[in-house]
């Protein structure tokens, strides 16, 4: 009763009001101090990967980065035949002229006619980073609005990057707004369900809340070190609304068992002492398990991912700190209110209100999964493995890209023009960028060499033919552009990479004495990241793994369990990432699911599977083995303490798995498909890991390893010990 949680309940049971208010200051502190300083958002070269991101920097040395650039189409209204050429050429060069007077303005290409003479486009190059383009976006945006109002019966239309990121912003935003209006009121039913009172259900939902406007403030801080490339907010939701509720769930849960169980003996701050005694400490080591292991997210060098990470870490902790200073301050004011209330009514001579008991034990419906776990733990344990290794099958046949632009949602009206663009002007699609840094006496021979290069690429069916050349004004930086009239996805695409990379490069600008050569553009980017998340992924999962293991041995004092916790967890995520293989790599669940398939997963999604899922699990792996130990501490025989721990934390699991599944499932609504990918395998994986890792094979396999469960630690031995002589003078008096 003397460890840090005990130490801090007692401290807010005993001020409930200092605790609560001290509880808001913080914050409004966090938000306010993270809106003052601001978010320090990611620049371009922090997404940087691999040889593309090696290209990048070679050309922005010289000038010669890629900018922001909008295309302004020119096609007939649908409906009225064949284009107006002449009118279209004449809103063309209204276009030109209104575009270069704006100051976001860099260059304006003259106007081009596509093939058939079926649309006419205006190229405009803007100011700036590539990535700050949707941020200045809206005055070209207007002024094609304005050509359009002029020119009625023609289309008048924009896209580019600009316009796109603003489009998919918009759409997230509109996406998270949707996904609280289901989340939340579901969230709150749920809650309902399990305690049967507004008071106590609203609770875990507004310290959930509390602590993700907490996190978001102090993102906004930590952003000045790990640049925030703006994924943090949906991370902070998404993990925050989840952890949140589910920590004072645990805590509110355990409080309501003692307060049951103390019969009305006890006082409120003496209840959620003992809460927190138990309950507190499962907390801390489940939050302490969620953040160490997303912070191994940061071992991926990669900006999104420390920025998921970051998210993630904050939000967890700050949860946990919620459920350690504020939640045994508000149900100490709670109990402390219903027993005034309890007063008045026997001043008044009343009968006392009828409470709801609270049993420790199973329920029925838990009793009846685990009576046949516990007599045949062997045949259990062999169906559930062999069923969650039949779902993970699928892994085998896993494919990973990244998800380019062209697998937005055509919700977008900037993707909708998008298609037109690319369908009247193929070559638009993608490119190659040769980039190459030599000394600027060598500007010539690589010139000539760079021009070589366009030579023998020009007849490739695979690009269109397009070539430009363009020189830094120091003649140190070189850089060839080739079109490619192929989406990045496409094979045509991939293989013209690698062939440039691999044959014409060296053949040509590669003989080019103490040049440095790299290939970068749309394709060179669309390969490279995966290819590096790939290179990153042993390293990021052996390094979960020995966090994992790490933490239960600390939390347990047991190798056995930190074994078999490693196991479950790959377990439970390699089946969630078949059945995610089993429904995206595929057509079957388009109409079910509301998506195009892409005929593959997302780079991304892999990996924050398994991290985010591995600190999850903590949480129903601590809570439920830490009901076991303390009944195996108490003398309890190892299997008899198995289904009694089980039992008894089985509706606090459910619940809580409820409320992630809840969450996680929201998520699975959304329109970009990355996300919704990443809520629908996170929600499988909280189902399988809270309804058959922990009610079927963690039981099955502590009842089959018995006192093995514990070794190395000697502490249930000695407990098993001291039961067994206590009761040995009881025997012979018998």
């Amino acid at each position: 009763m003397k460890n840090l949680p005990v130490r801090m309940a007692r401290w807010s049971a005993a001020h409930p009001w200092r605790g609560i208010v001290g509880w808001f200051v913080f914050v409004v502190l966090c938000l306010g101090i993270g809106i003052t300083v601001g978010t320090n958002a990611a620049t371009t070269e922090d997404f940087r990967i691999g040889e593309a991101g090696r290209g990048e920097a070679i050309a922005a040395e010289g000038g010669l980065q890629q900018r922001p650039v909008e295309h302004v189409l020119i096609t007939a209204k649908p409906g009225t035949g064949k284009l107006d050429i002449v009118a279209a050429d004449s809103a063309a060069a209204d276009v030109a002229a209104r575009m270069r007077k704006l100051p976001e303005v860099l260059s304006v290409t003259d106007p081009v006619r596509g093939a058939g003479g079926t649309a006419v486009r205006v190229t405009v190059t803007m100011k700036g980073p590539e990535l700050e383009g949707k941020e200045h976006v809206d005055p070209l945006l207007e002024q094609t609005a304005a050509v359009q109002k002029a020119n009625p019966g023609l289309r008048v239309e924009e896209t580019g990057s600009p316009s796109i990121s603003k489009g998919v912003d918009k759409l997230r935003g509109d996406d998270l707004a949707r996904t609280e209006m289901i989340a939340l009121p579901v969230t709150l039913i749920t809650l309902l369900l399990v305690f049967s009172s507004v008071a106590m259900a609203l609770v875990p939902l507004l310290l959930a809340l509390s602590s993700i406007a907490a996190a978001v403030g102090l993102t906004m801080v930590a952003s000045h070190v790990f640049p925030d490339n703006g994924i943090s907010t949906n991370v902070i939701l998404l993990i925050g609304l989840a952890v949140g509720v589910d920590y004072t769930l645990f805590y509110l849960k355990r409080e309501r068992e003692e307060r049951a169980r103390a019969g009305g003996r006890l006082s409120p701050q003496a209840v959620v002492e003992l809460a927190a005694a138990t309950s507190g400490r499962a907390v801390v080591v489940s939050g302490l398990a969620v953040a160490v292991s997303s912070a191994t997210l940061y071992l991926a060098d990669d900006v999104i991912f420390s920025s998921i990470a970051t998210g993630a870490i904050l939000v967890t902790l700050v949860a946990v700190v919620s459920s350690l200073t504020v939640l045994p301050a508000l149900l100490a004011a709670l109990g402390m209110r219903a027993e005034r209330r309890a007063e008045r009514r026997a001043a008044r001579g009343l009968a006392p209100r009828k409470q709801k008991t609270h049993k420790a034990g199973s329920g029925r419906l838990t009793a009846a999964v685990l009576r046949p776990v516990a007599k045949h733990p062997v045949a259990t344990l062999t169906v559930a493995l062999v069923g969650l290794l039949a779902l993970a099958a699928p892994v085998l046949g896993l494919k990973l890209t990244d998800m380019g632009r062209e697998t937005h949602s055509r919700s977008i009206v900037a993707m909708q023009v998008y298609d037109r663009l690319n369908a009247a002007y193929p070559e638009l699609k993608s490119m190659h960028q040769v980039v190459v840094r030599a000394e600027a006496d060598r500007s010539p021979e690589v010139t000539a060499a760079l021009r070589e290069l366009a030579t023998d690429v020009k007849d490739d069916p695979r690009l269109s033919g397009t070539s430009r050349l363009t020189t830094s004004p120091d003649q140190r930086i070189s850089m060839l552009q080739l079109q490619v009239p192929h989406h990045v996805s496409s094979d045509k695409a991939g293989s013209s990479l690698k062939d440039i990379r691999d044959t014409y490069i060296p053949e040509t600008v590669g003989q080019v004495t103490g040049a440095e050569t790299a290939v970068t553009g749309d394709v060179a980017r669309y390969t490279d990241y995966p290819a590096h998340q790939e290179q990153k992924l042993p390293l990021i999962i052996g390094a979960l793994l020995l966090v994992t293991f790490a933490m239960t041995v600390w939390a347990f004092r047991s190798v056995v369990l930190g074994l078999v916790g490693i196991l479950l967890n790959l377990l439970s995520a390699a089946a969630s990432l078949g059945i995610l293989v089993l429904v995206f790599q595929h057509t079957w669940a388009e109409g079910l699911v509301d998506f195009t398939s892409t005929g593959s997963i997302g780079t991304r999604v892999p990996l924050f599977l398994f991290v985010i899922l591995f600190g999850l699990s903590m949480d129903y792996q601590v809570f439920v083995i830490s009901r076991i130990r303390e009944a195996a501490l108490r003398g309890v025989p190892t299997r008899k303490a198995v289904i009694e721990g089980i039992g008894s934390s089985a509706g606090v699991v459910t619940s809580a798995a409820a409320v992630m599944v809840t969450v996680f499932a929201s998520f699975a609504a959304l329109h970009l498909i990355e996300m919704k990918q990443i809520g629908f395998s996170l929600a499988v994986a909280v189902l399988l890991d809270a309804f058959v890792i922990r009610m079927l094979v963690l039981p099955s396999m502590m009842l089959l390893l018995g006192e093995a469960n514990w070794w190395p630690s000697r502490g249930v031995r000695r407990a098993l010990r001291s039961t067994e002589q206590a009761s040995r003078p009881l025997e012979s008096v018998g």
